[in-house]
This record gives structure tokens, sequence and C-alpha cells, in this order.
């Protein structure tokens, strides 16, 4: 008697459900901090017309002033409100901090998995990697500039070439221990494409290490 069975294909027993979110800010209750504060900053960027004065506007006669509730950080020794100039300020920060941390997760997952799956490519890459974190952020960043000239577009590239290694090398090592998972050797024994299997069981597990360093980069 011969039992024939058909090939085996990994499928999640568990999704992420809007019900779940209540479960889970519970049990961190520091990341649903986080992600609020972060939130509320951002909301305050984009508003920043509505509520904020004029980061640009100088009054002589309001040079170092007290905070008030006409300027709630008080002026500047130009007379401008510090309140604006921060909050404005804060629309450049967070789209410059974002744009790399976006940058740097984009080349480093690409980098880290493939490393973590050819063993040939992985030896070259891995020293270029140790390479680049060797470089100071502060002295790429002035070498681009004195190259290129000043603009928020250079300042996002010399933040993300050096954060890209760390990214590249912790994505390399979860890909690493994920690869030898059993339900990843069952998917691939049961007929899957490589590529399938890096979409739907290996990249899903480097979400939360991925995540930890994109904060990082934008700290």
């Amino acid at each position: 008697m011969t039992i024939v069975s058909a090939p085996f294909e990994y499928v999640p027993t568990s999704r992420l459900r809007l019900s779940d979110l209540p479960r889970l800010a519970r049990r961190h209750p520091l990341v649903l901090a986080g992600g609020a504060l972060l939130g509320l900053l951002i909301i305050l960027a984009l508003a920043a017309p509505i509520y904020a004065g004029d980061p640009a506007n100088m009054d002589p006669f309001k040079r170092l002033q007290p905070p008030s509730p006409e300027m709630w950080f008080g002026s500047d020794n130009l007379g401008r409100d510090v309140f604006a100039r921060t909050i404005f300020g804060a629309r450049i920060s967070l789209l410059v901090g974002l744009l790399s941390a976006a940058t740097a997760a984009v080349v480093g997952l690409l980098v880290g998995v493939i490393a973590g799956y050819s063993r040939s490519f992985d030896n070259v890459v891995m020293r270029v990697m140790d390479g680049l974190m060797s470089i100071p952020t502060i002295l790429l960043a002035i070498a681009l500039i004195s190259l290129t000239g000043p603009g928020i577009g250079i300042l996002i590239v010399a933040i993300a070439i050096p954060e890209t290694p760390a990214v590249a090398r912790l994505v390399r090592s979860v890909v690493l221990g994920v690869r030898e998972r059993p339900y990843v050797e069952a998917a691939l024994c049961g007929g899957a494409r490589l590529p399938k299997v890096l979409w739907r069981h290996i990249l899903p597990s480097t979400i939360p290490a991925l995540m930890v360093q994109c904060a990082t980069v934008c700290a």
C-alpha cells in the first residue's frame, strides 16, 4: 500500500488582527508610549503652519524674552520665536531621520538577506560592511558636503551609509538562524521556491530587529 502525500507548505497559524492591538499594548507599554509620542511629534510638525508663528519673523523689541503666553519658549537674540523655530525645525529633523532610516533599512535588508543565504557573497560583502562601519558619520557628512554642497538629500545619504552595515549585519544574523528552522527546511523540501520562502517565512522574522534598528537610526 502506497501513501501519496501532498507537498508540505508552511502556513502561519496566527495573524495580527485589530482585536490583538489592546493585548499587545498591555504586553508592550513602552512600545505604545514611544509610538504615541512619535505620532504626536509628527502631527505637531505637520500642523505647524496652523498654530505656530513665523520662525523667520524678527522683532528687535522682543529680543531675549522669557517664556510667555505669546512666545512659549521665549525669543532669541534676534527677537524670533524659539517655539516656532523648534516646531518648524522638527519637520526637517523628522524628514531626515525617517528617510535615513528607511534608506538604511531597505539597503541593509537586501544585503543582509542575500548575505545570509549566499556564503560566497557573504564573505565579500561583510568585509565591505566592516569598512563602512569604520567611517564616522560626521566625517563622511563633511566629506560629501564639501564635494557636492549642502542639502537635505546629501545629509540623508551621509547618515544612511554608515547605518546600513549595522542593519545588514543584524538582518544577516537573523537569517542565519531562521534558515535552519524546521519549517523553512520543510517548505524547501516541499517544493517551495526560494523567493517565496524568503518572502513568507524569513523576512517576517527580521521585522522586530529591523524596527529596533530603524528606531536607533531615527534617534
